[in-house]
């Protein structure tokens, strides 16, 4: 059995005298993959910025190999060879790759004068080989994919050769064959001696790749089990202290209600290629396929924030020109995107100016002057209580939040907005499984009001069970349409992987 190589104890941690971790513990040893479960805003993320010098502890003690440290900086933790890659990205999209990844150690030349730009792209190639990825060391982050843009942030962990490698939902973005890569790099990084905590609601991850599992349950420890002893039952169990019933209700037959969204013929190089589809009232129309098949493209298309070369778009049977987003929510669409971060949030706001940002002109007075906070105060409070976003306050700052509540924050501006068609763009990414449940629940809801929905999901047992239809797509073309109920998931794969039809 090995050493701890690290401990943490009594960990405790409060924001604006919230407790974001309460007494908490942990443990790593060198040559493991411990996984740390638990539900959205558990404090999970918390303590492991904690242990990354992002944030400084109120009590408790980190030992690394037995003595007591100090972690008082990101710069601090990576000196003790402790690397974390977050769940949102945070790289700086004008630069190259390899820029990314050596950014304030790039090797120098003629006297510390200049960038040696040749041996820092062999530095970042030789990494991307390793890992087995089709990046070039000079292709700019902003150029990329969200995938790959996050196997860069990875590809920036193992470059400082780290003994603790923290993963915080690092295949939230990634396709299966990406999977695949990344875990055969921490397999090579276990049987290295780096001691590896993986983030995940993703339990068939864990089962494959965890030796341990650590759950935290409202800021606190709960209990940490072997994996290949512990069944996912158990697991979710102490996650979120309830049972959940998963079984979807049989969905209503949406057939005969009116066509709200159509589009016809949507094409943009080789993005888009002759796209068509329906979108009925009260219906969720499931968009599936694999990384790149066009979907995101698609929505992003009808949303207007990129231009078509050809093809039409009606609402209602009309045919409309939407040029920009601000067209596209004037005729009642909404689009939450797969990168709440950069695209659905404004991040240095306070939550209940980010539920108010698309239906702001309610909340104006004196001819616009002036926004009623009151009024405004008291619709956010009322959504932070329908959709149970944990949050101290509407005042809190978004940013503070974990990653599913700030994917509730976005749900909750277009629910706000009162948009008659939402395309909801892997909604539950991030999210646990309590948290997915509730955003099961909302969708249906939904739905049932009469909105019509598309989800865009890269989870196909998700697919499956909120679809009333599901559209298929590969390589930027539609390859099929099958029925929410009764259809497979060998039946998607046989469609999505259809290149000679495309």
């Amino acid at each position: 059995m090995n050493a701890p190589l690290i401990e943490m104890r009594g960990i405790t941690k409060a924001f604006a005298g919230v407790k974001a971790v309460d007494g908490a513990q942990f443990e790593l040893r060198a040559g493991e993959v411990h996984a740390l479960m638990g539900e959205n805003g558990a404090g999970k993320s918390t303590l492991m910025k904690l242990l990354s010098g992002i944030y400084a502890k109120d009590a408790g003690e980190i030992l690394m190999d037995g003595r007591p440290i100090e972690v008082r900086s990101p710069r601090e933790a990576q000196g003790l060879g402790i690397g974390i890659v977050h769940q949102e990205l945070n790289l700086m999209n004008h630069l190259s790759a390899a820029q990314n990844i050596f950014i304030g150690r790039e090797p120098r030349k003629w006297g510390g004068f200049f960038i040696d730009a040749p041996k820092l792209d062999a530095m970042a190639r030789e990494i991307f080989q390793r890992m087995k990825l089709r990046i070039e060391p000079t292709d700019r982050v902003g150029e990329l994919t969200v995938a790959r843009q996050q196997l860069v942030e990875i590809a920036k962990a193992l470059s400082f050769d780290s003994k603790v490698l923290i993963l915080d939902e690092p295949t939230a973005a990634l396709n299966n064959a990406e999977v695949a890569d990344l875990f055969a790099i921490i397999r090579q990084l276990r049987e290295q001696g780096v001691g590896i905590v993986y983030i995940s609601h993703k339990m068939d991850e864990l089962q494959q790749i965890a030796d341990r599992i650590t759950v935290m349950r409202d800021s606190r420890y709960v209990a940490t089990v072997p994996m290949a002893a512990t069944s996912m039952g158990q697991i979710i169990s102490m996650m979120v202290g309830r049972d959940l019933n998963e079984a979807p209700a049989e969905p209503p037959d949406t057939s005969a209600n009116p066509v709200v969204l159509e589009a016809r013929g949507l094409t943009r190089g080789r993005a888009l290629r002759d796209v068509s589809f329906t979108l009925r009232r009260g219906e969720i129309l499931g968009f599936a396929g694999l990384m790149g098949a066009g979907r995101t493209e698609t929505a992003r298309a009808v949303f207007g924030a990129d231009p078509v070369e050809a093809g039409e778009i009606l609402v209602h049977g009309k045919t409309v020109k939407i040029r920009s987003p601000r067209d596209a929510v004037r005729l009642g669409i909404g689009y939450l995107s797969e990168d709440r971060k950069q695209f659905g949030l404004a991040t240095g706001l306070d939550v209940q100016s980010n539920i108010g940002l698309a239906g702001m002109k309610r909340f104006l007075d004196f001819g616009g002057l002036f926004v009623n906070r009151r009024r405004l105060r008291i619709v956010a409070e009322g959504f932070v209580k329908q959709l149970a976003i944990k949050t101290p306050s509407v005042a809190q700052q978004v940013r503070l939040l974990s990653g599913g509540n700030q994917q509730k924050v976005v749900i909750a501006k277009w629910i706000l907005r009162d948009c008659e068609v939402l395309f909801f763009d892997e909604p539950t990414r991030g999210i646990d499984v309590g948290a997915k449940s509730e955003i099961y629940r909302l969708l249906d809801a939904l739905a049932a009001e009469g909105k019509a929905i598309v989800m865009i999901s890269s989870e196909l047992p998700e697919v499956l069970r909120m679809s009333h239809r599901i559209l298929v797509m590969c390589e930027g073309r539609v390859t099929g349409e099958l029925p929410g109920r009764g259809a497979t998931q060998e039946q998607i794969m046989a469609l999505a992987t259809q290149r000679m039809a495309a």
